[in-house]
């Protein structure tokens, strides 16, 4: 059992919202005020859930880190934080991605819907490696993603999966203010770097102990 506590390490956390932002009742806003370290991604119109832009001002941020970096992502902004950390390899200390967004949800330009004939932003991602320890939360019943499509980019990238069972968008309409899971997430994830390196973990277990999750599927890295 990992000790939970505050890192020794000073480090820095990135909130990355996703589409509509994350409001002042948000367990990201929450998350935010139990952290001195950490700070929200700046420049990014919420309203328009544009990758390139949105990636560009995640990738400023981690160019501006002086500290070893953590991502909390949240829909969209899972997405955003995984194309900007590809293209900086290294600097991510690692990543909790809650309720990653479905990429074919999305154009290059912002939402896609059914009579919008333009691509998905799916390429994007494809050959996308994660090379920090990563671990990404879904729900069964989330209407911006299938659990298949969820375990299908998470293999992918080769970071782990649980799931919070049914819990919709793990956001404040489906009950998700205050989160202390979340931290525990967070300093587990915190406490283990240094003792584990990613590949080395046999299942998510042994990363991040189970606290409330009703299911936890092992992502195999390939």
């Amino acid at each position: 059992m990992i000790e939970r506590g505050v890192p020794k390490m000073k480090q820095t956390t990135l909130i990355v919202p996703g589409y509509l932002g994350s409001e002042e009742a948000h367990w990201q806003s929450w998350l935010e005020r139990q952290l001195p370290d950490a700070q929200r991604v700046r420049g990014i119109d919420w309203n328009v859930p544009n990758i390139g832009r949105w990636s560009t001002a995640v990738g400023d941020a981690i160019d501006r880190a002086v500290r070893p970096l953590w991502l909390v992502a949240h829909s969209f902004g899972c997405l955003a934080s995984v194309l900007a950390a590809a293209t900086r390899p290294g600097r991510i200390a690692g990543a909790l991605l809650v309720a990653p967004a479905d990429p074919d949800r999305f154009t290059a330009q912002g939402l896609r819907n059914s009579s919008n004939l333009e691509s998905g932003i799916a390429s994007l991602f494809e050959n996308i490696l994660i090379d920090y320890p990563a671990l990404a939360v879904v729900s069964t019943n989330d209407p911006w993603i299938s659990v298949s499509t969820a375990t299908h980019w998470a293999q992918r990238w080769g970071c782990r999966l649980a799931s919070q069972g049914a819990a919709g968008h793990i956001n404040v309409s489906s009950g998700y203010g205050p989160w202390p899971e979340c931290l525990d997430f967070l300093r587990d994830m915190q406490a283990s770097q240094g003792s584990c390196l990613l590949g080395e973990i046999d299942s998510p277990r042994s990363l991040i102990p189970a606290i409330n999750i009703r299911e936890e599927v092992s992502c195999p890295l390939s």
